[in-house]
């Protein structure tokens, strides 16, 4: 029987999405191209085929299954080719991988379960840290128990209003973690920590808010709603309310599970998203220009001055992102190479941070619309509006060889006032 998609016919074929994961495939028996979608739309990941990669491209909304026949007749000189056509556009159609009405099915079943569900729970338990709640204290503590010098002769009771730490895998960027935690002390455990993360499928200029409480191994986190709806109130056309990258998105969760662990299952916690300050980044101007961003800062400002007194401020935030995983043309290998310019670089922003010399630091992220690629720039930026009083000390820089030929940095920042 002749499938329903016929490769003889001039049906366009639904178009490839173009927010999904690529990377070659880390199977060593099953070469090709991985596909997978980030945003847990489908739990499907599947490998491409060398042969059948090329063909991708013609899953672009404009070719035809025609198209799709005679490349394939090309690439493997076979005329029978319908059946391998047949299956890739079922694979693809299924995983939600293709830009049609499967694919927006699944999207709004996802979206509305997010929704109506009465809590956020961990999409990142069992993977990247136990999901088991004595083993994930016992992984914790094995952290934080590593011997280290003191980190923080410039504190004085009071005046740390904020910390910032990595939200790469905790197991690559403990020790940035555990330095940046690890100056919570008794008198924080009842304040209400702001954590700002970075939004990495969020809209651009805009903030992910959501009510919902978190919930991890360790317990339930508790969302400040009524600062939540306060934000809503003053900058409803700036923010996206129970955004679900919420449910996905891992530089949230990682900041609460280690706030948990020093703070208490029932930490108290203020969760937005920053989604990239893109028009900025490659238009010119400050992000501020653009109208939502700038309602948002200027109520977070707000927020920050009534509140002062309540709150430390957390940011989730890597830094460059360098190598081939990442578009770059080069193999990056930490601490060596390339990678000396760029730890200059990361630390020259740094520096701005430091002096919380807001529009220094974005002068630089500007530079060559952001080649360094910081995944972070826009909380960072966030925060040195809303807290112009803050200055940052660096308590460690790390690299972190995420794989062969790529490098991602990161640091602990303390922030006080």
């Amino acid at each position: 029987m002749e499938h329903p998609l016929s490769l003889h016919s001039s049906t366009v074929l639904a178009p490839l999405r173009n927010n999904l994961d690529f990377m070659a495939s880390p199977v060593e028996d099953r070469p090709g191209l991985l596909i997978r979608d980030p945003y847990q739309y489908s739990d499907v990941t599947l490998i491409i085929p060398p042969v059948l990669v090329q063909v991708l491209e013609l899953f672009d909304g404009v070719s035809t299954a025609l198209d799709l026949r005679q490349a394939l007749v090309r690439i493997t000189g076979e005329l029978s080719v319908g059946d391998a056509g047949a299956q890739l556009i079922d694979s693809l159609s299924q995983a939600g991988f293709l830009e049609n009405e499967a694919y927006l099915n699944m999207r709004q079943a996802r979206h509305d379960e997010f929704s109506s569900a009465p809590t956020r729970q961990p999409a990142h338990a069992g993977t990247a840290y136990p999901d088991e709640p004595a083993e994930l204290r016992q992984f914790l503590d094995g952290y934080f128990s590593a011997p280290d010098q003191d980190p923080a002769p410039f504190l004085s009771n009071g005046n740390l209003i904020g910390l910032a730490a990595p939200h790469a895998s905790p197991q690559g960027a403990w020790e940035s973690y555990r330095d940046a935690y690890r100056l919570l002390g008794p008198a924080h455990h009842d304040k209400i920590f702001v954590v700002l993360g970075t939004s990495h499928y969020g809209a651009p200029e805009r903030f992910g808010l959501t009510r919902k409480n978190f919930i991890t191994p360790t317990g339930e986190a508790r969302t400040e709603r009524s600062m939540v709806d306060w934000l809503a109130a003053e900058a409803p056309s700036s923010i996206e309310m129970e955004d679900y990258c919420h449910a996905t998105e891992h530089s949230i969760e990682f900041q609460i599970t280690f706030l948990q662990h020093v703070c208490g299952a029932g930490v108290r916690v203020l969760p937005i998203l920053c989604g990239p300050y893109a028009k900025s980044i490659y238009e010119g101007g400050a992000p501020e220009q653009d109208e939502a961003v700038h309602r948002f800062l200027s109520s977070l400002g707000e927020l920050h001055a009534k509140h002062k007194d309540q709150l430390v401020w957390v940011l989730g935030v890597d830094m460059a992102h360098i190598g081939r995983r990442y578009g770059d043309s080069f193999q990056a290998v930490a601490h060596q190479g390339e990678m000396l310019a760029i730890s200059s670089r990361d630390k020259d922003r740094i520096q701005r941070i430091a002096g919380g010399d807001a529009r220094g630091f974005w002068d630089m992220i500007q530079d060559n619309q952001d080649d360094l690629k910081w995944c972070g720039s826009s909380p960072i930026y966030t925060f040195l509006r809303a807290v112009p009083e803050a200055r940052a000390h660096l308590l460690r820089y790390q690299h972190w060889q995420i794989d062969p030929q790529s490098v991602v940095s990161f640091a602990a920042l303390a922030f006080t006032a």
